[in-house]
Order: C-alpha cells, then sequence, then structure tokens
C-alpha cells in the first residue's frame, strides 16, 4: 500500500483524545419496586416515566452516610411523593454502563422490594418526570424498559405471592 493510500484511511483508525475515556467512575444507587394491592387483591407497581419517555423505578445516588435501603426510602419519597412505605427485603443488584463525555460511567443499582402504605393515590411526580402511575402488575412488565428491572420485578411478584404479601 502506498503512504498516500494510507493517508487516506488513517483517520478511520487515529481517535483524537478528546473521544478517548479519560477516567472511569463508579456510582452506586438504590432504588426500588413499589407495589400496593388494589381494591380487588391484585398486585400494581408503581412507575416513574424518565425525561426520555421510558418507564422505570424511582432510584437515585446514594449519598455519603447513608445506606442503600436509606436511599431508596428518601428516593422514593422524593420521585413519587410517597413517605410511608416499608422496605420488605433486597431483590438484587443490576449493571450498567454509560459515557458522560470523556468519562466511563459504572453504575451499580441495588433494588429492594417496597410496600407502599397510606394514601398510595397521593403520588406525585418531580418535574423533569414525563409520568408517574400504578400498573397492573403484568402491564408494569410490559412497560418498563429495562429488562434487567423487569427480571427482578418477575422476582419480586413471586416473593409476594410466596410470602402473601
Amino acid at each position: 500500500m502506498t503512504a498516500q493510500r494510507f493517508d487516506k484511511i488513517k483517520k478511520y483508525f487515529n481517535r483524537s483524545k478528546k473521544s478517548q475515556i479519560q477516567e472511569i467512575v463508579r456510582e452506586p444507587t438504590s432504588g426500588g419496586i413499589i407495589f400496593r394491592r388494589d381494591k380487588d387483591g391484585g398486585v400494581e407497581i408503581l412507575l416513574i416515566q424518565d425525561g426520555k419517555d421510558r418507564w422505570t423505578i424511582p432510584k437515585g445516588h446514594i449519598e455519603e452516610g447513608e445506606t442503600a435501603q436509606e436511599t431508596t426510602v428518601r428516593e422514593i419519597g422524593e420521585e413519587a411523593g410517597l413517605q410511608n412505605v416499608e422496605v420488605l427485603g433486597w431483590l438484587g443488584k443490576i449493571h450498567f454502563r454509560y459515557r458522560r463525555i470523556d468519562k466511563l460511567v459504572l453504575m451499580t443499582t441495588q433494588i429492594y422490594l417496597v410496600r407502599a402504605l397510606g394514601d398510595t393515590n397521593a403520588i406525585q411526580k418531580e418535574e423533569w418526570m414525563h409520568g408517574i402511575k400504578w400498573f397492573k402488575f403484568y402491564d408494569a412488565l410490559d412497560a418498563i424498559e429495562y429488562e434487567d428491572i423487569g427480571k427482578l420485578m418477575l422476582l419480586a411478584m413471586k416473593r409476594i405471592r410466596q410470602e402473601n404479601l
């Protein structure tokens, strides 16, 4: 291959420093699969619709000095307006990664099973959200945008049934 030809194609293989990952950042987060029983005893799941119109569960960053379980309760209060909840146990964790300019963000989210108590219709979405809604369980499973969360929802339902929650 001639040098001239090589110069024409090497631009496809050289990456500028700006596009390279400069740092790897770990972000621990926590959230909850929140459920309630409807008037007929059926299970309903609370989902929020994020800024990109994807249905998901309330979750957020674990703050300094806070446990994952405390974060879950705080985030449910902030994102859904539910202050009266009971954390029933840990369901699992999910991992995902995304790029933020020159950083690779590795996010690990601890997921808990949470029962909503009191006035569960008094939900309020935060300004950045596009929606918040109680779904019948299988409708929630259809609406959820993240496969890993969907798998944990199935695990949550199994536990709700087995323990008659």
